[in-house]
């Protein structure tokens, strides 16, 4: 979707943002009280919507604006309207801990709702933690973090890899793994992750490669796959890159029936930017697909489409938990009866919600998400078939490559209870 397209729900709610800003400008103690007189509640937005990762980003701070204007329409929190501080992180690290510190510091907002790759988080995550302050993270990720400033509502690796790896192994029978992704953490720990699994049931990996972020010239990756062995490639490329790589793929004259792109990352925004018939027949594992046939979804996309004004828009994992992620938070402070980020930390464990993929619950040891586990393939309508489902939600284990007993530990230290890891 191009960041061009914007209804008229998106265009106010950028309008008001700047007029809070400047607002904000006028000093911390006149924006308090401008707020408190208007029975607001400043909550951050901070998405790129501008770079390379604006193609998925963008759509990110849709659902987000989404959710909270339909809270806004049915009332509000503890009767008080919603004011998001809209924010461009675009596509860099150093941008996003700027605007981090901006709305924190500045806009005193006990709330951002935002991220989306390992590196943009990372980079903020020192301003939450020494501010104490609140950050909702709604990407799918790596895992090995727990911190008691962060809500994460995107899959980790035991929700995503734990049961792709298996099926890929003995449904697809394919043991030889090229991995290949973008070059900072998240597709690294990933890698390490799916290294694990690979030898665990019986498989191998014949090689680990990456390229920079927004890298477009796929073609010396491309040939390295062609002559490398492998009857299968585990893609964690993110951003433009998707596109760029899997057009090359098919340009090289691979198929995927015959060597499979197997992708974490990839998802409807990629498979629309690139064309549905580049991607046909690869797969993806995630909990939340646009192809998920109840009403509560049906419903969901529709109205995300009318809120974007595009009726081809689609949907997908991040951006449904950058939607239901603001009602997890809506219950948070309703619950705990007050907006501080101690009373929003206290109030969030155990929260549940009946979200477009089904039921989400946060867990209270590690402020993780409960999610369903399901492996789609793509089709030349541009969305997924899915042919593999979990019955239920399972617990997040963000640390289960470590092992039980480290998890503990880690999680321990950032000040979460952890004994069920």
């Amino acid at each position: 979707m191009e960041t061009k397209i914007m209804s008229n729900n998106r265009r106010n709610f950028l309008k008001q943002s700047a007029a809070y800003g400047a607002t904000a400008a006028l000093g911390p103690g006149l924006w308090a009280s401008a707020a408190r007189a208007e029975s607001e509640i400043d909550v951050g937005v901070l998405f790129s919507l501008t770079g390379g990762l604006s193609i998925v980003e963008q759509s990110l701070a849709d659902a987000t604006l989404m959710a909270i204007d339909e809270i806004n329409a049915a009332g509000g929190v503890m009767g008080k309207k919603l004011n998001p501080i809209v924010e461009d992180g675009a596509s860099d690290a150093r941008t996003f801990n700027e605007r981090a510190s901006k709305l924190v510091l500045r806009d005193q907002v006990p709330t951002v709702f935002g991220c989306y790759t390992s590196a943009s988080r990372k980079a903020v995550l020192p301003i939450f933690e020494r501010r104490n302050n609140m950050l909702f993270y709604p990407t799918y990720y790596e895992g090995f973090e727990c911190s008691k400033n962060v809500v994460y509502t995107g899959a980790v690796p035991n929700q995503q890899l734990s049961n792709y790896i298996p099926w890929i192994i003995n449904t697809l029978g394919k043991k030889k793994f090229f991995i290949v992704g973008s070059n900072y953490i998240y597709p690294r720990e990933m890698a390490k992750v799916s290294k694990i699994l690979i030898e665990q049931n019986g498989g191998e990996w014949v090689a680990d490669e990456y390229l920079e972020l927004g890298h477009s010239e796929w073609g010396a990756m491309v040939s390295r796959i062609k002559s490398s062995g492998c009857d299968v490639v585990l893609s964690n490329v993110v951003g433009d890159s998707v596109i760029a790589f899997y057009r090359e793929f098919r340009n090289q004259g691979l198929t995927h029936d015959q060597l499979p792109i197997c992708a974490t990352v990839t998802s409807e925004i990629e498979i629309a930017a690139m064309g549905a018939e580049v991607a046909a027949g690869s797969f993806t594992s995630f909990p939340y697909f646009q192809a998920i046939d109840t009403t509560a979804n049906n419903d969901f996309v529709e109205r995300y489409r009318r809120f974007v004004d595009d009726s081809s828009a689609v949907t997908q994992h991040a951006l449904e938990c950058s939607y239901f992620q603001v009602y997890l938070w809506k219950q948070a402070v309703e619950k705990a009866g007050e907006v501080t980020p101690d009373a929003i930390r206290e109030g969030i464990k155990g929260q549940t919600f009946d979200a477009p993929n089904g039921k989400v619950t946060v867990d209270g040891e590690n402020l993780h998400t409960f999610l369903t586990p399901r492996i789609a393939q793509w089709g030349g309508d541009g969305q997924g078939e899915i042919i593999d489902e979990y019955p239920e939600p399972i617990k997040p284990l963000p640390y289960v490559a470590y092992g039980e007993t480290d998890g503990d530990l880690f999680c321990s230290a950032a000040g979460l209870d952890s004994s069920r890891l």
